[in-house]
């Protein structure tokens, strides 16, 4: 018997990297950062600024504000697929490194409205 758990849990025969507790939070925060970042850049669009990010302003004037979901969910993708690359001991790194910019974003974007 080991005291070692597992590097995978199994569910429904698939299996599942263990995320730890730390690496969990960061999800969480990424998750709230990106939900701050879309809302604040759809409220200022609402109020007539500009997207700064040529790649986004452009999927957005060709596709709309749902092109932003496009863009978000590519870039989360991304960290998701390159997550396995990674050591364990690093894997946290995903979320922190995707948060961070949306954290920035959200910031920027709420102080244009001061």
């Amino acid at each position: 018997m080991s005291h070692r758990r597992p590097s995978t849990v199994r569910l429904g025969g698939a299996a599942w990297p263990d995320v730890g507790r730390v690496e969990r939070i960061l999800w969480l925060i990424a998750a709230l950062t990106l939900a701050g970042d879309l809302l604040t850049t759809y409220a200022g669009l609402r109020a007539g600024m500009v997207e700064s990010n040529p790649v986004a302003r452009s999927a957005i004037a060709q596709f709309g504000f749902v092109a932003l979901f496009g863009i978000k969910a590519f870039a989360v993708g991304v960290g998701v697929a390159c997550r396995p690359l990674l050591p364990s001991e690093y894997t946290a790194v995903v979320p922190a490194g995707l948060a961070l910019p949306w954290a920035v974003a959200t910031l920027l974007n709420l102080s244009l409205f001061l």
